[in-house]
């Protein structure tokens, strides 16, 4: 079934191949299937018995379309910074693959109006304000308020990805544990050295496009320093739920990943180049890939991610 973007744009052209990749593209969609698989690493890192099959479907289609919705509405608005990065100058609604019209508007808007009653309808109001929270933090603090205005534009934005696991923890429990609660903050705390060693790797791109991201407004060495900051702190908050319960799959995940993540930003220090920076961002990207997969298998195996009974 198409989305209701997907639907607005038929009508030029119908869905050929091409739109369709478009319409991906323009959806993040990749983004937003990481963001889904973190809100169920908060269900099954949430003490209990998980979610019904359906619920847990419907958590997930909730904050796909929430991520979505907020991925659209950020290329949609970035179209004219995005035209002057190489990075991002090929993307749909600056190519005019897609049209930057209030169609698409309305269909942000659908997508984001059916993530919150699809959340209503199988998780609770707390989950539901959670998800919400988590795709206009994205799309509209980060987006239109941060990005062109303070360094601390991915900091604030670092949320967006907290949320989506409070969103998973709160569809079980309302009463946030500590365990989730932990997850939340490390997510917060990984958001910014990822994409800031992103930014290193394009800092002329943010330069040229006059987006304040920390790399392009400081000394790569600098921001090397700031990343391992960050990063040591990652791996501590990644640890710490096996202090209250999470088991052997989780630690050994999280410990591999941030033990990676953290020698490429200490590379990263060493020699504050682009190679290195672009090495240190795909650390980031394992770092959290298995985190998550602890934490799901972690919960499966215990029991704490469908919910049978």
């Amino acid at each position: 079934m198409a989305t209701p973007a997907e639907a607005l744009e038929v009508g030029h052209g119908g869905l050929t191949r091409s739109r369709v990749r478009a319409i991906v593209a323009a959806l993040k969609l990749r983004i937003g299937l990481e963001i889904t698989l973190t809100a169920i690493a908060g269900v099954a890192i949430t003490p209990g018995h998980g979610l019904t099959s359906w619920r847990l479907a419907g958590l997930a289609a909730a904050v796909l379309l929430a991520s979505c919705a907020a991925g659209a509405f950020n290329q949609y608005a970035e179209r004219d910074i995005d035209a002057q990065m190489r990075r991002t100058r090929y993307r749909p609604f600056v190519t005019g693959a897609l049209h930057a019209n209030g169609r698409w508007l309305a269909g942000i808007a659908a997508m984001l109006l059916a993530a919150v009653i699809l959340g209503l309808v199988t998780t609770n109001a707390v989950a539901t304000a959670f998800v919400l929270a988590g795709g206009l933090t994205y799309g509209v603090v980060y987006t239109l308020w941060l990005k062109r205005t303070t360094w601390l534009n991915i900091v604030v934005g670092g949320f967006a990805g907290s949320f989506a696991v409070l969103a998973g923890a709160a569809a079980v429990d309302t009463q946030i544990a500590a365990e989730p609660a932990l997850l939340a903050l490390a997510l917060f705390f990984w958001t910014p050295p990822h994409f800031w060693s992103l930014a290193l790797y394009n800092r002329d791109d943010y330069q040229r496009a006059a987006v304040p991201m920390l790399p392009a407004i400081i000394s790569p060495r600098r921001s090397a320093v700031i990343i391992l900051g960050h990063v040591i702190v990652v791996l501590i908050l990644s640890l710490l739920p096996a202090a209250f319960g999470a088991g052997a799959a989780y630690l050994i995940c999280a410990g591999i990943g941030g033990g990676y993540f953290l020698y490429r930003s200490i590379q990263l220090v060493r020699t504050p180049t682009r190679p290195v920076a672009w090495s240190c961002f795909k650390a980031s990207l394992i770092q959290l890939t298995l985190l998550l997969i602890g934490a799901i298998a972690e919960g499966a195996g215990h029991g704490q991610l469908v919910n049978v009974s």
